[in-house]
C-alpha cells in the first residue's frame, strides 16, 4: 500500500482521451494545421495581402510573376461615392478599394501632371506613357505632390507572384482556405444530422421501419458519390452554398450505418431496459441515453468524412461546377493553371494541390489519433500516481 501503490486518476474518460491524443505526435501535427487553416479562414480579408472581395483583384500587365516579385504601383482615387469601410464589411467579404491601381516602371512630375511610364515586364520596358492630373490621382484637390510620393505610389510585393490574372497567388491561397472548411464543416454537420437520426431510428424500433431505413441506405450508398454529388449540384444549380447541401447529403450514409449498429447492441442493455421501466419515453431515451454513447465512432467518422469533402469540393471546382469564379477554391485554382505544369510556373498549380494534400492529411491524422484516443480498451496510458 502507501506511496508506493499506483492509483489510476477518477477522471472522465474523455479527459483520459484527450491525454492520448496529445501524446500523438501525428494527430498533434494535424491540429496544429487545421488550427492554423482556421484562422486564416475566420480572419479572411483582415489578413490578406489583398483585402478586395474574394481576391480577386486583377493586374493584367503583372500575370505570373515569380514568388517574391516587387512592383511599384500608382494608385488613383476612384471618381465615386466612398464605400463605407466598417470592420465588418471587411472582416466578412472584403472591401472593394477606392483607389485605381496601374502598375508603373517610372514616374515624373510636370507641373500639375504626373506623367508615368506603364510597366510591361519586358527586359526592355518601352511601357505605354500615360498622364494625369494631380487632381485624378489625389482627389479631393487639396492633395500636394509629396503626398502623391508617399501615399499613392506604393511598393507592392508578392510573397508567392501572382496567378495568370495578376491576382495575388498568397491571397488567393488564403481566401480558398474559407471555401474548403466551410464546405467540410457544413457537410458534416448535414451528414451527422441526417445520418445520426435515421441510424439511431432505425436501431432502435428495428422491424419495418429498419428495413425501410437499411434499403434507402443500400441504394444511396450503390451510386458513386461523385456521380451523386455532380447531380445534385446540377439540380440545385451552381453556387456557394449549393456544393454544402450536396456534399451533405452524400455523406450521411457511412454515419447511418455505423449509428445503427451501435445502437442495436445498446438498446439491449441494463440503462437502457432501466429508463423504459422509469417511464422515460422513447425520444428521451434515444436522444439523453443512447446517443451519447455512440458519439465515439461518429467523431472519428466525421473527421474522415471532414477530409472527403475537401476532396470532393476541390474535384467539383476542378470540374468548374462547385463554387464559380471569382471565387477562390483550391481545385479551380489547380484547373486554371494545369497547362502550366510542364513550364517553368508549375509551382501555380502545385502550391493548390499542395494545400489540399496538407488539409486531408491533417483531418486523416486526427482522425487516426482520435480512433486511438476513444478506445475504452486502452488503459495501459492511463495517468497514475
Amino acid at each position: 500500500m502507501g506511496k508506493e501503490n499506483k492509483e489510476i486518476y477518477s477522471k472522465s474518460l474523455t479527459y483520459h482521451a484527450w491525454q492520448r491524443l496529445k501524446k500523438n505526435k501525428l494527430a498533434v501535427f494535424g491540429m496544429l494545421i487545421i488550427l492554423a487553416a482556421t484562422l486564416v479562414a475566420l480572419m479572411g480579408p483582415v489578413i490578406r495581402p489583398d483585402s478586395s472581395p474574394k481576391a480577386n483583384n486583377q493586374i493584367l500587365e503583372i500575370t505570373t510573376r515569380k514568388p517574391g516579385f516587387t512592383i511599384d504601383i500608382l494608385k488613383i482615387r476612384k471618381n465615386e461615392e466612398k464605400q463605407s469601410r466598417s470592420f465588418w464589411a471587411l472582416f466578412s467579404t472584403g472591401l472593394e478599394s477606392n483607389y485605381k491601381l496601374i502598375p508603373i516602371y517610372d514616374y515624373s512630375f510636370e507641373g500639375t501632371n504626373i506623367v508615368v511610364e506603364k510597366y510591361t515586364g519586358n527586359e526592355i520596358n518601352n511601357g505605354q506613357i500615360l498622364r494625369f492630373n494631380l487632381a485624378e490621382v489625389v482627389y479631393p484637390l487639396d492633395e500636394l505632390q509629396h503626398e502623391i510620393e508617399n501615399n499613392n505610389i506604393v511598393s507592392q510585393s508578392y510573397i508567392l507572384g501572382t496567378d495568370k490574372y495578376g491576382r495575388d497567388l498568397l491571397s488567393r491561397l488564403m481566401a480558398g482556405a474559407w471555401i474548403s472548411l466551410s464546405v467540410g464543416f457544413i457537410s458534416v454537420f448535414i451528414s451527422l444530422v441526417i445520418g445520426i437520426s435515421l441510424g439511431a431510428i432505425a436501431g432502435y424500433y428495428r422491424g419495418w421501419v429498419d428495413d425501410v431505413i437499411i434499403w434507402v441506405i443500400n441504394v444511396v450508398w450503390s451510386i458513386p458519390t461523385l456521380l451523386l454529388v455532380i447531380a445534385i449540384t446540377l439540380a440545385l444549380g451552381k453556387d456557394f452554398w449549393q456544393v454544402f447541401v450536396a456534399v451533405g447529403l452524400t455523406m450521411w450514409v457511412e454515419v447511418a450505418r455505423v449509428v445503427r449498429g451501435q445502437v442495436l447492441s445498446l438498446r439491449e442493455k441494463e440503462f437502457v431496459e432501466a429508463g423504459k421501466a422509469l417511464g422515460f419515453n422513447d425520444k428521451r431515451i434515444i436522444l439523453k441515453h443512447i446517443i451519447p454513447n455512440v458519439l465515439g465512432p461518429v467523431i472519428v467518422i466525421s473527421a474522415i468524412n471532414f477530409a472527403a469533402a475537401i476532396l470532393i469540393e476541390a474535384g467539383l471546382s476542378y470540374l468548374g461546377i462547385g463554387a464559380q469564379p471569382p471565387q477562390a477554391t483550391w481545385g479551380k485554382m489547380i484547373s486554371e493553371h494545369k497547362g502550366y505544369i510542364i513550364t517553368g510556373d508549375a509551382y501555380l498549380a502545385i502550391l493548390p494541390g499542395v494545400a489540399i494534400i496538407l488539409m486531408v492529411l491533417a483531418f486523416v491524422l486526427v482522425g487516426n489519433g482520435l480512433r486511438d484516443a476513444l478506445d475504452s480498451k486502452s488503459v495501459d496510458d492511463l495517468p497514475t500516481v
